[in-house]
């Protein structure tokens, strides 16, 4: 009989995500903690810093890539400027707030950042078509001057 419930919480997260999700949630607020799916919930919890973190290491690239360009291409700065500065500020913003939310992954953005910085040294290399060598191979500002809102290259 247990096995059968073990097997039926496994089938229900494999075959109807949402549906788990809506019933781990009624046994919760329950208080059903014999009946809770614990290796899936557990799962799905840790995924949620996953997720923040994935989130806030692309914002962070994306950054990076936006102010490499407009620091170093000069033949499209004038035409894309105000779109590339915008797309600055944006990131920012949107890495301010998970922050706010989750000021503890600031040390995480600090371990990535290095990381970061080289994937989008090759990234705006291949956008560009400017030669590698044109990007420094160290990142052209501290973590705390690439998210200051106030800095451009």
């Amino acid at each position: 009989m247990v096995a059968e419930l073990i097997k039926n919480k496994q089938d229900l997260y494999d075959t109807d995500y949402n549906l788990w999700v809506l019933e781990t949630v009624k046994k919760l607020e329950k208080r059903d903690l014999d009946s809770l799916d614990w290796d899936n919930l557990i799962e799905e919890v840790l995924d949620l810093s996953r997720r923040d973190k994935r989130k806030l290491e692309s914002l962070l690239m994306r950054l990076i890539e936006h102010l490499l360009i407009l620091r170093y291409w000069d033949s499209e700065k004038e035409r894309n400027r105000g779109h590339w500065q915008g797309e600055i500020i944006n990131f920012r913003k949107q890495i301010k707030r998970i922050l706010k939310d989750s000021p503890s992954l600031k040390s995480y953005l600090q371990d990535v950042f290095e990381e970061c910085y080289q994937d989008r040294r090759d990234i705006a290399y291949q956008h560009s078509q400017l030669l590698l060598d044109t990007f420094p191979e160290t990142p052209i500002a501290p973590l705390e001057q690439i998210l200051d809102e106030n800095w451009l290259p």
